[in-house]
């Protein structure tokens, strides 16, 4: 999971090299903590936060694949 959203969110931003995607296992969740450039913020969250959401349903569809969950924080 983490692969997909670094993926997604170098892809979006305007400086692909300052994207962090951290991630810590508690239990059967998965907590992907993803922080990009100052300036790039509004890029990952979009209008009205509606790329933060399409990047938290395609998380959470990778996840149920491993019958998991995931939770997406962006920092």
């Amino acid at each position: 999971m983490k692969p997909l959203v670094e993926y997604i969110a170098r892809s979006l931003v305007d400086e692909p090299d300052a994207v962090q995607v951290v991630q810590r296992d508690v239990g059967r969740t998965t907590i992907l903590e993803l922080t990009v450039a100052p300036e790039d913020t509004g890029k990952v969250i979009g209008r009205e936060g509606r790329v933060a959401k399409a990047l938290r349903v395609l998380l959470r569809v990778a996840a149920s694949r491993q019958q998991r969950r995931a939770v997406l924080e962006i920092a």
